[in-house]
């Protein structure tokens, strides 16, 4: 079975969800996408790409800023995918230089890993009062040894996310981090709108995990959540019940002006396919119903996988499968300048889902070509 169709009920190729099309496999890659020929093996399920998530910052019992290595990152990389994120930005959270270096680190030397895109800076070039759980401690102005990281890393090709807040970095170090190349992203900010403008002008083009740790919308002050929202940039967005609100979500992507800009991130911890509890700043977190919570009693990231935010998105904020889907595929690909991976066409098969009728993961397709193949040869 090196080269043969393989029809399932309804399959989504990034954009669209088509009928009546199937996809030829090729030496474990999909190779075409077309009408379905008569010979087609049917499956059961919708066909998708696998989600991206450009926001995690554990799995598997590990959190990236107390394991900053290569090995690190793999198990993270490893505890998603079994969940049907096949792609991911690893990100290091606001801490002491020494472990934003490591983390850049661990990033160069996991290049090659399956899945793994780069890494996600956030922080430590936030908003004291917008922090959320980030530590005060770590809490900077901007410097040369962050500037040196993220130059660095895009010197070599290895794609950036940075999250920083407006009002305490200056325009000019935006305009310089947009032109090596990263993605600036506005986040634990307690800026105007105008100052979130000024920094969209300047070349940030995206906002991190919208209406959570910003200045809020109000009558006569937009705040970074209006500014965002009115905007064309891109904007990730927590769909897990606990960090906004469904119908909050539901008003997010509904009101922007240009379709396509809203991400699901998942903003997920070290407790996604680990233990219920782990370590932040030498303090335990735990996970209390679906909740992590820190010493303070506060969110403290995020349980909660891309899947179940899919989930989420379609059958509790009410958005389309096609929304919902390029959300967690085709969108943040783009926004991370990196489409061929939030598409169908010309990916492994181990990155491509069935989804059950509850837009639950039910198998890879390389898991449901090895079931067929498994029972041709016991027949």
């Amino acid at each position: 079975m090196t080269d043969h169709w393989i029809a399932p009920d309804r399959l989504f190729d990034g954009h669209s969800i088509q009928s009546g099309a199937a996809v030829r496999v090729k030496d474990g890659l999909v190779a075409e996408i077309g009408p379905a020929p008569a010979e087609a093996v049917k499956v059961k399920g919708l066909l998708t790409p696998g989600y991206v998530d450009l926001q995690v910052n554990g799995g598997g019992g590990v959190f990236l800023n107390e394991t900053p290595t290569r090995e690190g990152i793999a198990t993270i990389a490893d505890a998603h995918r079994r969940f049907g994120t096949v792609a991911l930005l690893p990100t290091v959270i606001t801490d002491a230089p020494d472990v934003l270096e490591d983390a850049a680190n661990a990033a160069i030397a996991a290049q090659g890993l399956h899945g793994i895109l780069g890494l996600h800076i956030e922080g430590p070039h936030i908003s004291r009062e917008r922090r959320g759980t980030h530590a005060a401690t770590h809490v900077r102005p901007f410097d040369d040894r962050t500037m040196a990281v993220v130059t660095h890393l895009r010197d070599i090709n290895i794609p950036v996310m940075i999250t920083l807040a407006p009002e305490v970095t200056p325009l000019k170090t935006i305009a310089k981090l947009a032109e090596t190349g990263a993605v600036v992203s506005i986040g634990h900010s307690n800026a105007t709108a105008e100052q979130v403008n000024e920094a969209i002008e300047a070349g940030a083009t995206c906002a991190t995990h919208l209406f959570n740790a910003m200045s809020p919308m109000t009558s006569r002050a937009p705040g970074v959540v209006g500014a965002v929202i009115n905007s064309t940039i891109y904007s990730g967005i927590i769909c897990d019940g606990h960090h906004v609100a469904d119908s909050m979500v539901g008003l997010a992507v509904r009101g922007r002006p240009q379709a396509d800009r809203m991400i699901l991130v998942s903003d997920s911890m070290a407790t996604v396919g680990g233990p219920d509890h782990f370590n932040l700043y030498g303090h335990e977190v735990v996970l209390k119903n679906g909740r992590l919570i820190n010493k303070e009693g506060s969110l403290a990231g995020a349980h909660v996988t891309q899947a179940e935010g899919v989930q989420r998105l379609i059958h509790k904020v009410g958005l389309s499968e096609e929304v919902a889907l390029r959300m967690a595929t085709s969108t943040p690909a783009a926004c991370m300048g990196l489409p061929q991976v939030g598409v169908l066409e010309g990916r492994r098969t181990d990155d491509v889902l069935l989804l059950d009728a509850d837009h639950a993961v039910d198998s890879t397709l390389a898991e449901a070509l090895l079931s067929i193949k498994t029972a041709n040869v016991a027949q």
